[in-house]
């Protein structure tokens, strides 16, 4: 799917250019799950896509009833899926704040999690689910061959939704977080993982960016020349090569996968490569997402100036 032009304004909404999830979305902030359940069975075996929805879907039903009053009438896959990805967002948000709730929380979402796994054991979305509440615990299952750091982690967790989808985005995004040094972890920690789980990924795969991912959760204003990283050549090479193998497979997903390109046309900026960058954010379209820019400064000021040294317009008002 190609992303709409450019008209003037930035489209911040995660749906990006899933017109079906943006309409689904208005129906679930009104309280109507009919929409949500045929959006989601659509997702069924395109994994990638039923990770979208239910993320994005979790995010607008969690300040609702929605989910349990679905679940409750309709005990369906979809059902328990969106009251998993609702429970565990309600539990990260209460741990992330230091609610007194959040133990109990916890304990809710691994249940809706193994309820949801259970209607439909061959769905990793679950298990990514339960995946994203791994940060809050340091897991000490031991790493494989292959890592310098050989960092412990819910190793075997990650192993189980790689069983029922070798490189599904979302879960390999999720592990790498529990080894951020906000969650405990440490930068070559991240560094490690995120090498080798892009190296053993295909070249032509979006997998290929964690060690950009990581790059930028490492960045450190207060180091010297910090923000000249990028143009390092191994880091410069890294974009390049995303560039050149992946960025040419975009034009064929079901929707614009907005942080991954904002991903690379940060780094493509940062590393001078102007004229690649442009193409990337010209496939963003207007669609727009707060990371990575947002760990610069202010993310409209940040994604302007990166659209004003490519030579693409900006909203009037930056």
């Amino acid at each position: 799917m190609a992303a709409g032009l450019f008209e003037g304004q930035y489209v911040w909404h995660p749906a990006a250019d899933d017109r079906v999830l943006a309409s689904v979305c208005v129906d679930v902030r009104a309280g109507r799950w009919a929409t949500a359940r045929a959006a989601l069975a659509e997702t069924r075996g395109d994994f990638a896509l039923r990770a979208h929805r239910s993320l994005v879907l979790a995010s607008e039903a969690a300040d609702s009833d929605l989910a349990e009053r679905w679940l409750a009438e309709e005990p369906s896959p979809e059902a328990a899926l969106l009251w998993a990805r609702v429970a565990v967002l309600r539990a990260l948000r209460a741990a992330d704040a230091g609610d007194e709730r959040a133990e109990p929380l916890e304990r809710i979402a691994l249940s809706a999690c193994a309820r949801a796994a259970a209607l439909d054991p061959a769905d990793p979305t679950p298990e990514v689910a339960k995946l994203a509440m791994a940060r809050l615990h340091r897991l000490g299952d031991p790493a494989p061959r292959g890592l310098l750091t050989a960092p412990p982690g819910p190793w075997r967790l990650f192993a189980h939704v790689l069983s029922l989808d070798p490189w599904h985005r979302e879960a390999h995004h999720r592990f790498l977080a529990c080894f951020f040094t906000r969650h405990g972890g440490s930068v070559n920690a991240a560094w490690d993982v995120a090498a080798f789980l892009s190296q053993r990924s295909p070249a032509d795969s979006p997998l290929r960016l964690l060690p950009l991912v990581a790059l930028v959760e490492s960045y450190d204003p207060t180091r010297l020349l910090a923000d000249r990283v990028w143009e390092q050549p191994q880091w410069r090479s890294t974009a390049l090569a995303i560039y050149h193998n992946w960025l040419p497979t975009v034009a064929g997903y079901r929707f614009t996968p907005v942080l991954d390109l904002a991903y690379l046309a940060h780094a493509l900026v940062q590393a001078g490569c102007e004229f690649e960058g442009r193409a990337v954010l010209t496939a963003m379209g207007p669609y727009a997402s707060r990371m990575p820019w947002c760990v610069f400064g202010d993310p409209v000021e940040q994604l302007s100036r990166a659209r004003r040294a490519c030579g693409l317009p900006v909203p009037p008002s930056c």
